[in-house]
């Protein structure tokens, strides 16, 4: 039953590639239409895989379904990072071209999440719980950073860093896809030896520890590998808040298991049918009148209320 409904999600996520890719096309355009509509619907399958194998991950070691990684501050991080570079560089700075600009983000996060988890897990008795409150700490403290360094930039410099605040399905970095696609498969292979633990840890860290699961080693290193796919969504798109929340509960809801194998497989294919069905309707409904992230962010808003009432019963 669970491989039914894996394979009808994947011909679904196929099918609205092909319209995708397809709509509209003829003779003439091809050559001009074809490939830049490939970067696009590779950027997106790429934006949406990373962003539903992070928060898989990251609410199976927080044993919390309501929680996605934007939670750690790392989206508040990138956004930091590039306002410190222009603030002191200015925009035309080499710093700021796109591949520079990609793996001194991703190094900074990743250096910043080793650190930070190291002194978190230094004694073995420390709550994962109060990571996430560092974590909001922390994010409320580089969002306030950037706000008081943007206030005092140049408005042209300014612009340049709100185009990056906000995600952008129309203006993909695509300069940095094949580098994102390498990391993403990279992490991807090394994660799946981990779906056995993901499994027993999703019962909790006591239960996981008696049943000999190295625990505390393996938060570790899926905290750091979360904190690279957090950058290279971000980095490709810009950040979305809700797309992570929204997708893996209703993969949840869907698949009604609690194998890892499965839901990773079924997030994916589900973020993928979200943005690029949203990405039709917005082309082709509303005719760009609004953004597809203004919607994910709406309806992934609404469904966060519904968890949390549903959670406290009072729904």
């Amino acid at each position: 039953m669970l491989k039914k409904k894996i394979i009808l999600l994947s011909v679904v996520a196929l099918a609205l590639i092909a319209i995708f890719m397809l709509i509209h096309l003829n003779t003439s355009n091809l050559d001009y239409v074809l490939p830049r509509r490939g970067k696009k619907i590779l950027a997106i399958v790429l934006t949406g895989a990373a962003i539903a194998f992070s928060t898989v991950v990251f609410q199976t070691i927080t044993n919390n379904r309501i929680l996605t990684p934007s939670i750690l501050g790392l989206d508040s991080l990138y956004l930091l990072i590039q306002t410190v570079l222009i603030f002191f560089l200015g925009s035309g700075s080499g710093l700021m071209s796109t591949n520079v600009n990609f793996f001194l983000s991703v190094g900074l996060m990743v250096v910043f999440a080793s650190v930070l988890y190291r002194l978190m897990f230094k004694r073995e008795d420390q709550n994962i719980f109060l990571l996430l409150l560092v974590g909001i700490v922390f994010g409320s403290l580089f969002g306030s950073l950037s706000s008081f360094m943007q206030m005092l930039i140049d408005p042209n410099e300014f612009l340049i860093i709100q185009d990056r605040m906000f995600a952008s399905f129309n203006n993909v970095n695509e300069d940095i896809l094949i580098f994102s696609l390498i990391g993403f498969l990279l992490i991807g292979l090394y994660v799946i030896r981990f779906t056995k633990f993901f499994d027993v840890m999703s019962l909790g860290r006591d239960e996981a520890i008696n049943l000999g699961i190295p625990y505390d080693k393996t938060v570790k290193k899926m905290l750091i590998l979360i904190a690279v796919l957090v950058s290279i969504s971000t980095a490709l798109v810009g950040p979305i808040m809700f797309l992570g929340l929204l997708v893996v509960n209703l993969a949840r809801e869907f698949l009604k298991t609690y194998r890892h194998t499965y839901l990773l497989m079924g997030s994916t294919l589900i973020s993928v049918i979200a943005l690029v069905g949203g990405l039709l309707i917005v082309e082709r409904v509303f005719t760009f009148e609004t953004t597809l992230s203004v919607i994910i962010n709406f309806v992934g808003g609404t469904y966060f209320i519904y968890l949390l009432l549903k959670e406290s019963k009072a729904w």
